[in-house]
Protein backbone atom coordinates (compact mmCIF):
# COMPACT_ATOMS: atom_id res chain seq x y z
CA UNK A 1 0.00 0.00 0.00
CA UNK A 2 1.14 3.53 -0.80
CA UNK A 3 0.02 6.38 1.42
CA UNK A 4 1.00 9.07 -1.10
CA UNK A 5 -1.38 10.05 -3.93
CA UNK A 6 -0.43 8.25 -7.14
CA UNK A 7 0.71 11.43 -8.89
CA UNK A 8 2.99 12.42 -6.00
CA UNK A 9 4.32 8.88 -5.69
CA UNK A 10 5.14 8.91 -9.40
CA UNK A 11 6.90 12.27 -9.01
CA UNK A 12 9.01 10.99 -6.11
CA UNK A 13 10.00 7.88 -8.05
CA UNK A 14 10.77 9.86 -11.20
CA UNK A 15 13.11 12.14 -9.25
CA UNK A 16 14.95 9.33 -7.49
CA UNK A 17 17.80 7.17 -8.75
CA UNK A 18 16.93 5.02 -11.74
CA UNK A 19 16.18 1.36 -11.12
CA UNK A 20 19.03 -0.88 -12.35
CA UNK A 21 18.17 -2.91 -15.45
CA UNK A 22 18.58 -6.28 -13.72
CA UNK A 23 16.15 -5.29 -10.97
CA UNK A 24 13.65 -3.99 -13.51
CA UNK A 25 13.85 -7.37 -15.24
CA UNK A 26 13.44 -9.19 -11.91
CA UNK A 27 10.39 -7.13 -11.00
CA UNK A 28 8.81 -7.69 -14.42
CA UNK A 29 9.28 -11.46 -14.21
CA UNK A 30 7.95 -11.46 -10.64
CA UNK A 31 4.72 -9.86 -11.85
CA UNK A 32 4.50 -12.27 -14.76
CA UNK A 33 5.18 -15.54 -12.95
CA UNK A 34 5.02 -15.28 -9.15
CA UNK A 35 2.04 -15.20 -6.78
CA UNK A 36 1.45 -11.98 -4.81
CA UNK A 37 3.86 -9.84 -6.86
CA UNK A 38 3.02 -6.73 -4.82
CA UNK A 39 5.26 -8.19 -2.14
CA UNK A 40 8.31 -7.18 -4.18
CA UNK A 41 10.07 -4.10 -2.77
CA UNK A 42 9.98 -2.25 -6.08
CA UNK A 43 11.82 0.73 -7.52
CA UNK A 44 11.46 3.44 -4.86
CA UNK A 45 11.78 1.31 -1.74
CA UNK A 46 14.55 -0.65 -3.40
CA UNK A 47 16.57 2.52 -4.02
CA UNK A 48 16.04 3.49 -0.38
CA UNK A 49 17.32 0.11 0.81
CA UNK A 50 20.31 0.50 -1.48
CA UNK A 51 21.03 3.99 -0.17
CA UNK A 52 20.83 2.90 3.48
CA UNK A 53 23.16 0.00 2.79
CA UNK A 54 25.64 2.25 0.98
CA UNK A 55 25.64 4.68 3.90
CA UNK A 56 26.34 1.84 6.35
CA UNK A 57 28.72 -0.11 4.09
CA UNK A 58 28.01 -3.35 5.99
CA UNK A 59 30.26 -6.38 6.00
CA UNK A 60 27.47 -8.72 7.05
CA UNK A 61 23.76 -8.49 6.16
CA UNK A 62 20.86 -10.66 7.30
CA UNK A 63 17.55 -10.65 5.45
CA UNK A 64 14.51 -12.44 6.87
CA UNK A 65 12.13 -12.97 3.97
CA UNK A 66 13.78 -13.23 0.54
CA UNK A 67 10.70 -13.48 -1.70
CA UNK A 68 12.11 -13.19 -5.25
CA UNK A 69 15.39 -11.59 -4.21
CA UNK A 70 14.79 -7.96 -5.18
CA UNK A 71 15.48 -6.46 -1.76
CA UNK A 72 18.52 -8.69 -1.23
CA UNK A 73 20.12 -7.35 -4.40
CA UNK A 74 19.35 -3.78 -3.33
CA UNK A 75 20.97 -4.32 0.07
CA UNK A 76 23.97 -6.03 -1.53
CA UNK A 77 24.78 -2.86 -3.48
CA UNK A 78 26.22 -1.26 -0.34
CA UNK A 79 27.98 -4.33 0.99
CA UNK A 80 31.76 -4.39 1.40
CA UNK A 81 33.68 -6.24 -1.32
CA UNK A 82 34.44 -9.08 1.07
CA UNK A 83 30.98 -8.98 2.64
CA UNK A 84 28.26 -11.59 2.98
CA UNK A 85 24.49 -11.41 2.70
CA UNK A 86 22.50 -14.20 4.34
CA UNK A 87 18.85 -14.42 3.30
CA UNK A 88 16.14 -16.73 4.64
CA UNK A 89 12.86 -17.80 3.06
CA UNK A 90 10.44 -20.64 3.67
CA UNK A 91 9.16 -20.97 0.08
CA UNK A 92 11.03 -23.75 -1.71
CA UNK A 93 9.48 -22.84 -5.07
CA UNK A 94 11.33 -19.50 -5.13
CA UNK A 95 14.87 -20.77 -4.45
CA UNK A 96 15.87 -21.28 -8.10
CA UNK A 97 14.24 -18.00 -9.16
CA UNK A 98 16.22 -16.12 -6.50
CA UNK A 99 19.49 -17.81 -7.40
CA UNK A 100 19.07 -17.06 -11.11
CA UNK A 101 19.03 -13.34 -10.41
CA UNK A 102 21.66 -13.48 -7.68
CA UNK A 103 24.05 -15.13 -10.13
CA UNK A 104 23.25 -12.58 -12.83
CA UNK A 105 24.35 -9.83 -10.44
CA UNK A 106 27.82 -8.88 -9.23
CA UNK A 107 27.01 -10.27 -5.77
CA UNK A 108 26.05 -13.89 -6.42
CA UNK A 109 29.11 -15.41 -4.72
CA UNK A 110 28.46 -13.33 -1.61
CA UNK A 111 24.75 -14.20 -1.18
CA UNK A 112 23.88 -17.25 0.91
CA UNK A 113 20.37 -18.67 0.74
CA UNK A 114 18.66 -20.54 3.57
CA UNK A 115 15.47 -22.51 3.01
CA UNK A 116 13.31 -23.00 6.09
CA UNK A 117 11.58 -21.33 9.00
CA UNK A 118 13.64 -18.33 10.09
CA UNK A 119 12.93 -19.19 13.72
CA UNK A 120 14.89 -22.39 13.15
CA UNK A 121 17.57 -20.95 10.86
CA UNK A 122 18.60 -17.84 12.83
CA UNK A 123 20.00 -19.77 15.84
CA UNK A 124 22.30 -21.69 13.46
CA UNK A 125 23.98 -18.49 12.22
CA UNK A 126 27.14 -17.95 14.24
CA UNK A 127 28.06 -14.45 13.07
CA UNK A 128 26.91 -10.96 13.96
CA UNK A 129 25.44 -8.49 11.48
CA UNK A 130 25.82 -4.83 10.57
CA UNK A 131 22.45 -4.64 8.81
CA UNK A 132 19.26 -6.69 9.24
CA UNK A 133 16.12 -6.44 7.11
CA UNK A 134 12.89 -8.06 8.33
CA UNK A 135 10.17 -8.58 5.73
CA UNK A 136 8.57 -11.92 6.56
CA UNK A 137 5.49 -13.20 8.41
CA UNK A 138 4.34 -10.30 10.54
CA UNK A 139 3.08 -12.42 13.43
CA UNK A 140 6.66 -13.42 14.21
CA UNK A 141 8.31 -9.98 13.94
CA UNK A 142 8.75 -9.71 17.71
CA UNK A 143 10.25 -13.20 17.91
CA UNK A 144 12.66 -12.34 15.09
CA UNK A 145 13.65 -9.17 16.89
CA UNK A 146 14.50 -10.95 20.11
CA UNK A 147 16.52 -13.51 18.15
CA UNK A 148 18.58 -10.99 16.18
CA UNK A 149 19.08 -8.08 18.58
CA UNK A 150 22.13 -9.69 20.21
CA UNK A 151 23.48 -10.59 16.77
CA UNK A 152 23.26 -6.95 15.64
CA UNK A 153 26.56 -5.16 16.08
CA UNK A 154 26.68 -1.86 18.05
CA UNK A 155 25.87 0.86 15.53
CA UNK A 156 24.15 -1.74 13.37
CA UNK A 157 20.84 -1.02 11.68
CA UNK A 158 17.57 -2.96 11.65
CA UNK A 159 15.05 -2.20 8.90
CA UNK A 160 11.48 -3.49 9.35
CA UNK A 161 8.94 -3.51 6.52
CA UNK A 162 5.11 -3.31 6.52
CA UNK A 163 4.93 -1.65 9.92
CA UNK A 164 1.81 0.36 8.99
CA UNK A 165 0.01 -2.72 7.68
CA UNK A 166 -2.22 -0.92 5.17
CA UNK A 167 -3.29 1.52 7.88
CA UNK A 168 -4.90 -1.21 10.00
CA UNK A 169 -2.65 -0.23 12.91
CA UNK A 170 -4.91 2.81 13.42
CA UNK A 171 -8.12 0.84 13.87
CA UNK A 172 -9.62 1.47 17.29
CA UNK A 173 -11.48 -1.82 17.64
CA UNK A 174 -9.12 -4.46 16.31
CA UNK A 175 -10.78 -7.86 16.33
CA UNK A 176 -9.08 -10.34 18.64
CA UNK A 177 -8.75 -12.80 15.76
CA UNK A 178 -6.76 -10.23 13.74
CA UNK A 179 -3.50 -11.59 15.07
CA UNK A 180 -1.37 -9.91 12.42
CA UNK A 181 -2.43 -6.34 13.19
CA UNK A 182 -2.16 -6.99 16.93
CA UNK A 183 1.34 -8.38 16.40
CA UNK A 184 2.46 -5.42 14.27
CA UNK A 185 1.23 -2.94 16.87
CA UNK A 186 3.06 -4.82 19.63
CA UNK A 187 6.22 -4.89 17.51
CA UNK A 188 6.05 -1.16 16.79
CA UNK A 189 5.66 -0.45 20.50
CA UNK A 190 8.64 -2.67 21.28
CA UNK A 191 10.89 -0.86 18.81
CA UNK A 192 9.87 2.51 20.21
CA UNK A 193 10.47 1.55 23.84
CA UNK A 194 13.49 -0.76 23.81
CA UNK A 195 16.34 1.32 25.24
CA UNK A 196 18.96 -0.65 23.31
CA UNK A 197 17.94 0.99 20.04
CA UNK A 198 16.78 4.29 18.60
CA UNK A 199 13.98 4.16 16.05
CA UNK A 200 12.28 6.23 13.39
CA UNK A 201 9.22 5.15 11.41
CA UNK A 202 8.80 6.29 7.82
CA UNK A 203 5.47 6.33 5.90
CA UNK A 204 7.07 4.78 2.81
CA UNK A 205 4.89 2.29 0.93
CA UNK A 206 3.41 0.12 3.70
CA UNK A 207 5.59 1.65 6.41
CA UNK A 208 9.31 1.20 7.01
CA UNK A 209 11.04 1.46 10.39
CA UNK A 210 14.75 2.12 10.77
CA UNK A 211 16.30 1.22 14.12
CA UNK A 212 19.93 1.73 15.15
CA UNK A 213 21.51 -0.28 17.94
CA UNK A 214 23.28 1.91 20.47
Amino acid sequence: MNFLPDALDEYVTKNSQKEPALLAQLQKETYQKILQPRMVSGHYQGRLLSMISKLINPKTILEIGTYTGYSALCLAEGMQNSGELHTIDINEELVDFQRKYFDKSDFGKHIYQYLGNALDVIPTLDQNFDLVFIDADKINYTKYYHMIINKLNPGGVLISDNVLWSGKVLEKNIKKEDHTTISINAYNHLLNTDKRIETIMLPIRDGLTISRKK
